[in-house]
């Protein structure tokens, strides 16, 4: 009970005003040169020569057989193209960048140590972190000073708030400033509750190099279809154009508790496994999913138990 009563607090708290969750764990990198654009264009699925300074993306980068290797965000500026992924793809991002940047003039600085990123979620973020000027427009950022720190940190909106990064010797000051200001720490499970009401897959978590972005419902954030080429566009491209993928990114509506990885079945067929769950204070027991067409929206699946829990398949966000 105690666990469920504080995930409801700081649900509440991200719902209706502001929490901080701490995410300096996320690979960073950095890239300069005049060709940095150009390479980089090459390689991952969405627009980056498109991008005026203080303006990002969200893209994957692929196999050549449109399989995602990861994703990542980035943010032009003035000088440098700033790359921020999950940790478990960053190895695969700075591999890539090493091997197929060579005859480019882009050179790859590792930030992931040196920076921190500070979330702030909820509907007062962007005035708890002094970024109110900020363009509305995901991605957007801008260097701001965030209010009782003198100091400054760059601001990116995000779907549900603000991120803050800033040097890595400066992040305990900025996170006291900022839990001062009103935004307290709050739990992962409740930022990720979120993040699973609205439809939004973590590569590591839901997705893997098993998936195409069309799969996981990615195609209108993270990928161009105007650009030219790049890794993988083949399948993308034909994929959209021509066919229907086999399985979808879904959420699920549980009849009561169940784990990350157990198996859903449709009238005697497996049809795919849970990935992220999280038990919602709004929903109740939610989970992510890619989920064989086989079972629509409407659907009720049986999760892998002994305790008979199903689940109702529908479309995201929830």
């Amino acid at each position: 009970m105690a666990f469920l009563d504080t995930l409801s607090t700081d649900y509440r708290t991200i719902t209706e005003a502001c929490g901080l969750l701490d995410r300096s764990e996320r690979g960073k990198l950095a890239l300069t040169g005049s060709e940095a654009r150009s390479f980089l264009q090459g390689q991952v699925t969405n627009d980056v020569e498109g991008l005026p300074a203080g303006r990002g993306c969200y893209a994957a980068f692929l196999t050549p057989k449109g399989k995602m290797l990861g994703d990542l965000r980035i943010l032009a500026t003035d000088d440098e193209l700033l790359l921020d992924t999950e940790r478990v793809a960053l190895q695969g991002l700075f591999n890539m960048i090493r091997r197929f940047s060579i005859g480019y003039d882009a050179e790859l600085h590792k930030r992931t140590l040196e920076s921190a990123l500070l979330s702030l979620i909820g509907p007062a973020a962007a005035a708890v972190s002094g970024a109110g000027e900020l363009p509305s427009d995901e991605h957007a950022h801008a260097v701001v000073e965030v209010p009782g720190t003198g100091s400054s940190a760059r601001a990116i909106r995000t779907d549900v708030g603000i991120d803050l990064l800033c040097d890595a010797g400066e992040v305990d000051a900025l996170r006291g400033a900022l839990e001062n200001a009103g935004a307290p720490a709050v739990a992962e499970a409740a930022v990720e509750c979120l993040r699973v009401e609205r439809g939004r897959p973590r590569y590591g978590v839901d997705l893997d190099d098993s998936v195409i972005p069309q799969e996981a419902g990615l195609n209108e954030r993270a990928v161009s279809f105007t650009k030219g080429c790049y890794v993988g566009q083949e399948t993308v491209a034909r994929l959209y154009y021509r066919g229907k993928p086999n399985r979808q990114l879904r959420g699920l509506r549980l009849s009561g508790p169940a784990s990350s990885g157990d198996e859903l079945s449709f009238e005697g067929r497996v049809v795919g496994h849970l990935a992220t769950v999280a038990e919602s204070p709004r929903l109740g027991p939610i989970a992510l999913a890619l989920v064989r067409r086989e079972a629509p929206p409407g659907a009720t699946v049986d999760v892998a138990d002994d305790r008979g829990i199903t689940g109702e398949v529908t479309e995201l966000p929830f």
